[in-house]
């Protein structure tokens, strides 16, 4: 999987005794504000709550500087911890500026981050990582531009270390230890391009300055891409970690061998366009009239690899090449810690859930932040409250769902990372489906731009409005059910009576979405109707409107009480099979559908 690009991190201000100090750090490091509403006068981005934001943004990936007692942080993202090597930097800073305790992600940056808060403010930095303790540095966190090798011996080496052994740099000096003699015991710290088989005693740094360049004829094999880089690698005696990126024309940025490629070495895809790549030609080994004439450029892989590493690099290894695939490798003079050309455009389809931070997947908030460019209807941008603060947003009216679909495409088609922001579930009723539908049209048929096609297209799950109805209610959807838009604006009257028919025929329980609108008002009326015919009139029905925001609005009616006039579109209509029911409970009643364990219930009872 390649390696994201940290996020940059956000100062929280929790009152007005820290606002001052939030400002002041913001101004020093170029930090975005966000404030407490009601109780800080001036910020980037205001929260409500200050325990679900710190843990919205934890979830996320931000790293969260918060002018706050570190229990408020800590109680806040508690619930999400699970691995160290992926979460964020959370800091505390007290309201007097005094201290700075870097809480969680000293493996990610946290010790660097209190370092520099307590210089822009005149602060202690309460460090308490063992390695940063006894050397100044976390031994698994090598700066940018060096990847560990070996990291699952990190923790032995560094329990070495605390039990007094000597930590000797051999080869460059990274971590500015200063020349020590090696013992016997000894930790050593390895930088080297070349392969090495690491240790507890031996941990190995490659200095990421390589880029393999590639190419390959439409549909080529994963295996045999790999196993040309993995020859190429081998007989320029350069270890796979020592390569930053993999680089190649922009023409063939959705190859699935060099995505693959990409991914097994944890490194990002770079991609160029031909008038880029035959800038290099002075400098190709091995340029190819044939290649010109078929892209644009006298060479991909040559061109690709040395466009990426930089006018002072060369080749390492000149062109090799398969039946299908070519590569070649460049050599920077020192590691690349900036990446050259654009990456593979992104857009994450995602579904946030009726709109509160607490029902939005961290995967979902997460690509958010991640995201250059929001775009979707307003309203469900500005439900994303504080995560969409600082970003390019797009805003659509409703009705402009093509649009908005195309747009997404196009501006991922140019190599940015954009998110299509979609109520409930993308998937669902939302724009997923015609994001799909627009990428399988042709140029002649009004689909996208070939840039657009190739980008890469990511689907996050979101709580449906169906889901979330139905955990409201308790368990409607306990047996077999269905959903049926009543919106006849894309798909015909008779289908949505004929699909109707079908499911009060086959006893489903029932969601139904856009139950009514301003000019469509019978439908739902027709609908209520139809399924008289197969169910009792007292079936249970939920209406549950506004689901997860202050107004949400929740009751029961029987079905044959159903009244048009009490829906809108922000309502979610759950009609119960003949089987469901009502149970009541001492908080009001609770929906239910039995699945028919009834009957073993029933079956032991009359055993007793």
């Amino acid at each position: 999987m390649a390696l994201t690009q940290p996020q940059s991190p956000v100062i929280l201000a929790l009152n007005a005794s820290g606002e001052p100090l939030a400002h002041r750090l913001a101004e020093a490091l170029g930090l975005p504000v966000h404030g407490r509403q009601g109780r800080v006068a001036k910020a980037d981005a205001f929260f409500a709550n200050a325990l679900d934001h710190a843990r919205d943004l934890f979830a996320a990936g931000v790293p969260v500087i918060g002018v706050c007692a570190s229990g408020i942080l800590i109680r806040a993202v508690a619930p999400l911890l699970h691995d160290k090597r992926v979460e964020p930097p959370v800091l505390s800073v007290s309201d007097d500026g005094a201290a700075v305790i870097p809480l969680l992600g000293g493996h990610r940056g946290a010790n660097r981050l209190a370092r520099q808060v307590s210089e822009a403010i005149g602060a202690l930095a309460a460090v308490t990582t063992a390695g940063d303790l006894a050397i100044g540095a976390a031994l698994d966190v090598p700066p940018a531009g060096y990847r560990l090798a070996n990291p699952e011996d990190a923790k032995g080496a560094m329990a070495r270390m605390l039990s007094g052994a000597p930590v000797v740099p051999v080869g460059s000096d990274i971590f500015g230890l200063g020349a020590v003699d090696e013992t016997d015991g000894a930790v050593c710290l390895h930088v080297t391009d070349a392969p090495m088989q690491g240790s507890e005693t031996a941990l190995v740094y490659h200095p990421q300055k390589y880029v393999l360049g590639v190419g390959c004829a439409r549909g080529a094999e994963a295996g045999e891409l790999w196993d040309l880089v993995q020859t190429t690698l081998a007989e320029a005696g350069v270890a796979a970690g020592a390569v930053a990126a993999v680089a190649t024309l922009d023409l063939k940025a959705d190859e699935p061998a060099m995505n693959m490629l990409a991914r097994r070495l944890g490194v990002p895809l770079r991609v160029f366009t031909a008038a880029e790549l035959e800038a290099e030609a002075p400098r190709l080994a091995n340029p190819s009239e044939v290649v010109f004439a078929e892209v644009g450029c006298h060479g991909v892989s040559e061109g690709a690899a040395l466009a990426a590493a930089g006018a002072q690099a060369s080749l390492r290894a000149p062109k090799v090449k398969t039946a299908n695939t070519t590569c070649a490798l460049a050599e920077a003079p020192a590691p690349i810690t900036e990446m050259r050309g654009r990456a593979r455009g992104h857009l994450s389809i995602v579904g946030i859930g009726p709109g509160q931070a607490a029902w939005r997947t961290p995967e979902v908030s997460q690509l958010v932040a991640q995201a250059e460019e929001l775009v979707g209807y307003g309203l469900y941008i500005d439900l994303l409250g504080p995560l969409a603060a600082g970003k390019l947003r797009s805003d659509f009216p409703l009705g402009g769902e093509e649009d908005r679909c195309r747009y997404a495409l196009e501006q991922a088609g140019k190599g940015h990372n954009v998110a299509l922001v979609c109520s409930g579930d993308a998937g669902i009723y939302a724009m997923g489906a015609l994001v799909f539908e627009l990428l399988d049209r042709g140029p002649d048929q009004m689909g996208v731009s070939d840039a657009a096609r190739r980008v890469e297209v990511q689907c996050s799950p979101g709580v449906s409005a169906l889901q979330g109805a139905a955990a409201r209610a308790g368990a409607p959807l306990g047996h077999d059910f269905c959903a049926i838009s009543l919106s006849d604006l894309l798909t015909p009257r008779d289908d949505i009576i004929r699909r109707l028919k079908a499911a009060a025929e086959g006893d489903f329980v029932i969601a139904f979405y856009n139950p009514v609108s301003k000019t469509r008002r019978t439908l739902l009326a027709e609908a209520r109707d139809i399924l008289l015919e197969h169910r009792p009139a007292d079936t249970p029905v939920m209406l549950a409107s506004s689901l997860g925001r202050p107004e949400e609005h929740v009751r029961y009616r029987k079905l044959s009480e159903l009244q048009v006039d009490e829906v809108d579109m922000l309502t979610v209509v759950l009609i119960g099979s003949s089987n469901s029911r009502l149970a009541q409970l001492g908080e009001g009643p609770r929906m239910f559908t039995p699945r028919g364990y009834a009957r073993k219930i029933d079956g032991d009872l009359a055993q007793r």
